[in-house]
């Protein structure tokens, strides 16, 4: 496992195709389902996405994420008039601008994280390797075979992995720390290893050895590379996945402590404050008051995990 794994793993979209029914001209959809992300793909033709009052070009062969949970319209102007709602349970694959849109409702925080490293709008060109996919995906959709919407979303999933690093290893892009230092040969190595086993008693000393360097120059190339040194990356990830654990029934602090790595619940509570700025039963029912998550996604955003 890696950080963008981490990051992404069970989060799920729910995709839909606009076609003809809703995009002959004039047309303009607006989507307020309050998604974390949203995924935009032109199989056919092309538009504009307009949010915050800002509209940007959407071509055939890009591919758009935009954050969330604020609503944004596409449409065939930069200046649309009439707007109507969008709705995720269509699958029409016909006239001449057909849009693939994934709805991604992130919950849990370290999902969150790759929420907040990421810009307003992304829109990224193909330049790389989902060619392939998209035509697939268009193919798979017009043969109308059993099991379509499931094909939809996993194809989707790909998609939006596909855009992300594609987005990241852009130049304008502000890619987070781990991203780069994922191959480096020095930091790279160790930071697999935390996030392959969190719980682990891991030390400099543990860490430099699976990177086979010295001490020294893991914690200086670490802390060059993720602006902080291995420990406390380590600590701030282990909070990560407790605040997640605390969310699931039936647990207790003690078992979420040991579950990330601490021998005793007291330690345990003193560093997820430290962190989250709450103990773990406050945070706890605070997740459970707020409203999907929003707490969370409103924190201030973070260049690092």
């Amino acid at each position: 496992m890696d950080p963008f794994d981490d990051l992404l793993h069970g989060v799920r979209g729910e995709g839909s195709v606009f076609g003809a029914s809703v995009l002959s001209p004039p047309w303009a959809l607006r989507f307020n389902d309050q998604a974390s992300l949203t995924l935009c793909v032109p199989l056919r033709g092309e538009g504009w996405i307009i949010r915050d009052g800002e509209a940007r070009r959407l071509r055939e062969g890009e591919a758009a994420i935009v954050r969330g949970p604020e609503p944004f319209v596409f449409s065939d102007t930069d200046t649309p008039r009439l707007i109507t709602d969008a709705r995720h349970d269509g699958a029409d694959v016909t006239g001449d601008t057909v849009l693939l849109a994934g709805a991604y409702k992130v919950n849990g925080e370290v999902a969150r994280r790759l929420v907040r490293i990421l810009p307003a709008l992304v829109v990224v060109p193909d330049d790389y390797d989902c060619t392939g996919m998209r035509t697939y995906l268009e193919a798979q959709l017009l043969a109308c075979r059993p099991g379509r919407q499931i094909v939809l979303d996993r194809l989707l999933d790909w998609l939006l992995v596909c855009t992300l690093r594609d987005w990241f290893d852009r130049p304008e892009a502000e890619a987070p720390g781990w991203y780069a230092a994922l191959g480096d040969d020095v930091v790279g190595p160790a930071l697999r290893a935390i996030h392959d086993a969190p719980s682990r008693p891991w030390t400099i000393a543990s860490l430099a050895a699976v990177a086979n360097v010295s001490r020294t120059t893991l914690a200086g190339r670490f802390t060059e590379l993720l602006g902080e040194p291995p420990l406390t990356y380590l600590t701030g990830w282990r909070m990560a996945l407790a605040a997640d654990l605390l969310d699931e029934p039936g647990t207790t602090v003690a078992s979420v402590a040991h579950r990330v790595g601490y021998t005793d619940a007291f330690s345990f509570s003193s560093a997820f404050k430290r962190v989250h700025g709450l103990s773990p039963n406050a945070y706890r029912r605070l997740e459970h008051s707020s409203s999907g998550g929003a707490r969370g996604i409103d924190r201030e955003m973070s260049d690092h995990i």
